[in-house]
């Protein structure tokens, strides 16, 4: 194979921009051959590629290689366990399903392909691992310069939207089209990130609000405190009715700190490196009131923001012809849907979360959100929303 044959399911606005880039010829060795959609209007666009209404038809049609799934939320996992199943390789889009237990279904489907073709892809659209100043970060966290993480925050509210893009697909912002709000469509990303660099947390507490600032079902706001096996805590913070918002991440560890700020004026990574190890100073130093000193490290960082959504399919295609180590394997994202999940329940029934979680429960809690959801969507334009084949 010296070119990828891919498809495309959903071709609403995101998978038209992925779809674009693709015709333009920004993904080397990749060509679009066929899309998907339930809506033959968003089909027009593309007069040159084979056209299907179903899914599976696509899949099994043969003119594929490989598919990209940019679907709502639930059919991510579904359409997902159908393409590898059928020995495709795989991208989808953030969050790689609703649910932990959704999730788990959907990488079993990959191991399982995987033993019958140990060279199949199978990739999450986390763009945001292309990013210079989180690759930097994960870096020097790895490398240990930081030492032992001891606290962590992101508070990540620049995520403002509107009642009108609220209005603008029926899916959105209900129990039954998107699974959440905020915690499973703007901030997938900031999740991933957080457990990239800090790793995974072992409890979770969380408050919020439903519907706080908008006319909506789900969460618009959530504020979580994490805690890690060794001790150390985080807290996440996001909302889509805050404004002006702010992106600011700041992780700290014996070592130091590091911060990174993020704002229309631009981006500043900052690291604050200790002389002297805290915990060491802490325990050594005959000062009651002294502290380590400090260098001011300057990072330099060149490359804007990466290639994000370009970055993440030459990866891919890469991964497909060449072996390429993949930057997103899907797999790892049940960590952000996990997290997720147990941010949700908490700050619902008002308790704290253990991980791993019991994802059965979760699931059992949202299909009672659906079943017993009364919300009222106003939309501004007919949309077809079909979830015959989602598990909720």
């Amino acid at each position: 194979m010296d070119k990828v044959r891919l498809g495309i399911i959903g071709v609403g606005g995101m998978g038209t921009s992925h779809a674009k880039q693709v015709m333009d010829g920004q993904v080397p060795r990749c060509e679009l051959v066929a899309v998907c959609d339930i809506d033959p209007e968003r089909m027009k666009g593309f007069p040159k590629q084979k056209q299907f209404s179903d899914s599976a038809e696509l899949i099994r049609s043969g003119e594929v290689d490989a598919v990209l799934i940019a679907t709502p939320h639930y059919d991510h996992t579904t359409i997902g366990i159908d393409a590898l199943n059928c020995g495709l390789h795989t991208l989808v889009e953030k969050p790689i399903s609703v649910t932990v237990a959704d999730a788990k279904r959907l990488i079993a489907a990959y191991k399982k392909a995987q033993k019958k073709n140990p060279d199949i892809r199978f990739c999450a659209m986390f763009n945001q691992r292309t990013d210079p100043y989180y690759i930097k970060m994960h870096e020097l966290i790895n490398k240990g310069e930081l030492g032992e993480i001891r606290r962590s925050n992101w508070i990540i509210t620049n995520w403002f939207r509107t009642e009108a893009y609220y209005r603008s697909g029926g899916w959105r912002a209900t129990w039954a089209g998107e699974g959440g709000g905020v915690l499973v469509n703007q901030c997938p990303h900031n999740i991933d990130l957080y457990q990239w660099l800090c790793g995974m947390p072992c409890a979770i507490t969380a408050i919020g609000g439903l519907g706080k600032y908008h006319d909506i079902e789900v969460e618009d706001d959530c504020s979580a405190l994490f805690e890690y096996p060794n001790g150390a805590t985080g807290a996440f913070f996001t909302s889509t009715g805050e404004a002006p918002g702010t992106n600011r991440l700041e992780i700290c560890g014996d070592r130091g700190k590091l911060v990174l700020e993020i704002s229309r004026g631009g981006r500043k990574l900052e690291f604050v490196r200790n002389e002297v190890p805290a915990n060491i100073y802490l325990k050594e130093s005959s000062s009651g009131f002294g502290a380590p000193p400090v260098w001011n490290v300057d990072i330099p960082i060149s490359g804007g923001a990466g290639e994000q959504h370009l970055g993440i399919k030459k990866n891919f295609v890469a991964a497909i012809l060449d072996g390429a180590k993949l930057i997103a394997p899907a797999e790892e994202g049940i960590r952000a849907v996990e997290i997720a999940n147990a941010m949700q329940y908490s700050m619902q029934i008002g308790k704290r979360i253990e991980l791993p979680m019991d994802d059965k429960a979760y699931q059992a809690h949202l299909k009672k959100l659906i079943a017993n959801s009364t919300h009222k969507k106003k939309t501004d334009k007919k949309v077809n929303l079909d979830l015959s084949n989602s598990v909720v």
